[in-house]
């Protein structure tokens, strides 16, 4: 029988083994897994860029997600389960949609742990007058603003970068 003790560092042994090899296929591949930690190369360096398409936010009791759906992002949280969307698709869902937003990629790769780079690009977009809801991804943070104040978030955003 193994001890608790024994499951944990049996659990901790295999996570870094699993995690060493990750680590070393990306950099056999050439993938940057660290991202950028400094605030300045990372506000400097955002080159953020409108992509494409129009997108809604949708909350469903978590047992009632339509299946089938692609969503962007899903979050599950305590009153039901978020959904990040292309209008369209809700639309053809009949799903009850709000927020018509555009996303704005921020094309440098963020370390996870990076402090103060969203706060400073929401901080920076707040003082002109606009909103933002972010997602992190693995590789780069994501903003989703309000679909009529898109692209000059965009301009806005290159004005921080140019300093």
């Amino acid at each position: 029988m193994s001890t608790p003790s024994a499951v944990a560092n049996s659990a901790t042994l295999n996570y870094r083994t699993n995690c060493g090899r990750l680590l070393a296929a990306a950099l056999r591949w050439g993938v940057d897994m660290t991202g950028e930690m400094d605030l300045t190369k990372l506000v400097v360096g955002m080159s953020p860029e409108l992509t494409p398409g129009v997108f809604v936010f949708v909350s469903c009791p978590r047992d009632a997600v339509p299946e089938g759906l692609t969503p962007l992002m899903r979050y599950e949280e305590a009153e039901g389960t978020t959904l990040i969307l292309p209008r369209e698709e809700a639309e053809r869902l009949g799903l009850e949609a709000t927020f018509p937003c555009r996303r704005i990629t921020l094309r440098i790769h963020s370390a996870l742990e990076a402090v103060g780079f969203i706060a400073a690009v929401a901080t920076h977009l707040a003082k002109n007058g606009m909103g933002a809801n972010p997602v992190s991804g693995f590789h780069h943070d994501h903003l989703f603003v309000a679909e009529k104040q898109a692209e000059r978030a965009v301009e806005v955003l290159r004005e921080l970068a140019a300093g």
